[in-house]
């Protein structure tokens, strides 16, 4: 019982570490609902909800086709996806166990395992809503022509992806400045409603408008996926590079981040607060 546990080689240490992150994404999964079915169910109507609310909107705009000539629904679920996918990266990534969470004086237990199970906990719940309701809709309302659909899927994992590395840095930050790092993660994610672009064309704005737009790597992630999804759409307005370079940059920031912060926080920092 209080015999410690030692890993004999590489293979067997990256096997406990392999099984600690699928346990710990198990308990993530069901951390939010006592029924994981329930949980999984309300991941499912977040996103039914946000697609048909962006429908009815572009209904009530009087936008009844889709501004690449293909198919509206696609249109819709092109930005919907990768804008959910990217904001729930962030929250589930912020939101991991900390240094000084009482899980980490279970050895060997880190927060390295910890962040990536619930990194990858919100990978499975988008995967599966995006899943659900691309069959769904397939199936039950109209047929979805996808042009390129594994480029697609690779857009959806940078998405999810960078945002996980923005998430990094805030994370790290935010032990040094609680309140003001969640306020600024909550205008960032607030933010991307607007400049993630999911309810414009890149190829349709002027370029005093673009500027707006054009900072955001969930903007040119997303004009991509639309670049892939239509046979009709080549982007011009976006690049595929420049998303893959801001995240390997801000991935190297959090991680550089992190550790220092691991390394200086302590229970006492919120004793006086």
């Amino acid at each position: 019982m209080f015999q410690q546990r030692r890993t004999t080689n590489l293979f067997q240490a990256a096997l406990t570490t392999i099984a600690l992150i699928y346990h710990m994404t198990v308990y993530k999964l069901r951390k939010g609902e006592r029924s994981a079915i329930v949980g999984l169910l309300m991941t499912i109507l977040r996103g039914l909800m946000m697609v048909a609310g962006f429908y009815a909107l572009f209904m009530i705009l009087g936008v009844r086709d889709s501004p690449i000539r293909g198919n509206f629904i696609v249109y819709i679920m092109t930005g919907i996806f990768m804008f959910m996918t990217h904001n729930q990266g962030i929250m589930a990534v912020m939101s991991a166990e900390g240094p000084v969470s009482p899980l980490m004086k279970h050895t060997p237990m880190n927060t390295a395992i910890s962040i990536s199970a619930s990194a990858l906990a919100s990978l499975y719940q988008q995967v599966l809503a995006c899943t659900v309701l691309l069959l769904f809709t397939n199936t039950f309302i109209e047929p979805l022509g996808i042009e390129q659909l594994i480029p697609c899927i690779g857009m959806f994992l940078l998405a999810w992806f960078s945002g996980c590395c923005i998430g990094m840095v805030f994370r790290a930050a935010q032990p040094w400045w609680p309140r003001g790092v969640m306020i600024a993660s909550q205008f960032y994610m607030r933010m991307n409603m607007f400049t993630s672009g999911k309810m414009v064309v890149a190829n349709t704005l002027p370029h005093f408008i673009l500027r707006a737009f054009d900072w955001n790597p969930l903007f040119h992630i997303i004009d991509q996926t639309r670049g892939f999804a239509f046979i009709n759409y080549t982007p011009h307005n976006s690049s595929l590079l420049y998303p893959i370079y801001v995240t390997m940059v801000l991935a190297m920031i959090g991680l550089m981040g992190e550790f220092v912060t691991r390394n200086e926080v302590s229970l006492s920092w919120t004793a006086g607060r």
